[in-house]
């Protein structure tokens, strides 16, 4: 009782009022953690203090401690809530599986288009933010996003406006992808995008709305992995009956994953708002802990999975030497969603941590097509064609 009445005087006076019920003869020194607010207090006591005064007053320097958090995820600016809804290092979920799509019909061809390329990367932009846009708008439907202030509805004012927009986004990028496609003369990668596109769709749109049932993550695995990077290795030919080789298949596998992982770690820090709405994802029926383990475990699982194509020779050499390489940004993913995964402030961070690492492993993975194929000792002539 004593811990609700000290919280409860915290909420109504703040952090400032409350040192002043403090008697004046009691120091608390703050400890700096991050720069800016405490978070924790050293207390001299009075020795004519009682011990149960003693713990009263420990309870209420938690209560600021935990006010003051409070506060500093209040005051975010305005400029860092833009920042966070835009989620431009997001955008890398597009360009990964073009340039992994690329680089595997390098490896067969030899051949490679960079105005289709460059096509490509913008068109599936437009469809990344179709699904950020789209998907911000039906979570506020449901109130899913309540407490979210970065959400793009909540940041504009205008659930029509983002929804419309949202949507033109979405014909832009099909259109895009269509001319492409066309181009190529490959009717395969356009039903291969479009499966893409549907996953996306009932990923979040209703009355489907998978993502509620935690098949999120499935849904996330097979548009950006087997039916996107196919796709777009695919287009990088200009042979209408290029086969789909195993080095491509294992490709879209690894970075399948590697999406998925950052869709996994994005709900760290929703997971009583998700609770709230009826939203299971995997974390909400997992909780923090198992979900970290997860994480530790499905990167192990990617590593294992990469050596063993590299075995059985469905991968270059090379691909596999230079994902290895990136072992060290896959543990400080890890490792900061291990340490973090209760701290609902920092565990914001994870998904950066895991863009960071898909980043790098797919450009390891793409590097590593091109390098095998450069190097190779039979080398047929090569082609850079604009």
């Amino acid at each position: 009782m004593a811990a609700a009445a000290f919280c409860s005087i915290s909420h109504r006076h703040g952090v400032k009022n409350l040192n002043q019920l403090l008697p004046h003869r009691h120091t608390v020194n703050g400890i700096d953690h991050v720069g800016r607010r405490t978070t924790y207090a050293k207390i001299r006591f009075n020795k004519a203090i009682t011990r149960p005064t003693q713990r009263q007053y420990r309870v209420l320097l938690r209560c600021v401690a935990e006010h003051s958090e409070e506060g500093e995820e209040e005051d975010v600016s305005k400029a860092t809530l833009i920042w966070r809804a835009v989620k431009l290092p997001m955008y890398t979920v597009a360009l990964i599986p073009i340039t992994v799509g690329s680089a595997a019909a390098y490896l067969e061809t030899g051949q490679y288009f960079a105005n289709r390329f460059l096509r490509l990367c913008v068109s599936s932009a437009c469809i990344i933010a179709w699904l950020n846009l789209s998907n911000d708008v039906y979570d506020f439907d449901t109130g899913a996003d309540k407490n979210k202030k970065e959400s793009v509805v909540n940041l504009a004012g205008s659930r029509t406006g983002t929804h419309v927009f949202a949507w033109m986004l979405l014909a832009l990028g099909f259109i895009g992808l269509s001319w492409v496609s066309v181009e190529a003369g490959s009717l395969r990668s356009i039903l291969l995008l479009s499966y893409a596109i549907i996953c996306g769709y009932v990923y979040q749109c209703p009355p489907f709305r998978l993502s509620y049932l935690g098949l999120g993550e499935p849904l996330c695995f097979a548009a950006f992995g087997p039916f996107a990077t196919t796709s777009f290795y695919l287009l990088q030919s200009c042979t209408k009956q290029l086969s789909i080789s195993g080095a491509v298949v294992a490709s879209s596998i690894l970075v399948g994953i590697t999406t998925s992982l950052i869709l996994f770690c994005s709900h760290f820090h929703q997971i009583d708002d998700d609770m709230a709405v009826g939203k299971f994802s995997p974390l909400v029926r997992l909780g923090t802990e198992g979900g970290a383990r997860v994480v530790k475990l499905t990167v192990v699982a990617l590593y294992l999975l990469l050596f063993i194509l590299g075995l059985t020779e469905t991968l270059p050499f090379s691909s596999v030497i230079l994902c290895g390489l990136t072992l060290p940004v896959a543990n400080w993913a890890v490792s900061f969603v291990d340490k973090y995964h209760k701290d609902k402030t920092k565990i914001f961070m994870a998904k950066y941590y895991c863009v960071r690492f898909h980043t790098a492993f797919g450009a390891a993975l793409a590097a590593g097509l091109v390098a095998a194929r450069m190097f190779a000792r039979k080398q047929l002539p090569q082609a850079i064609l604009l």
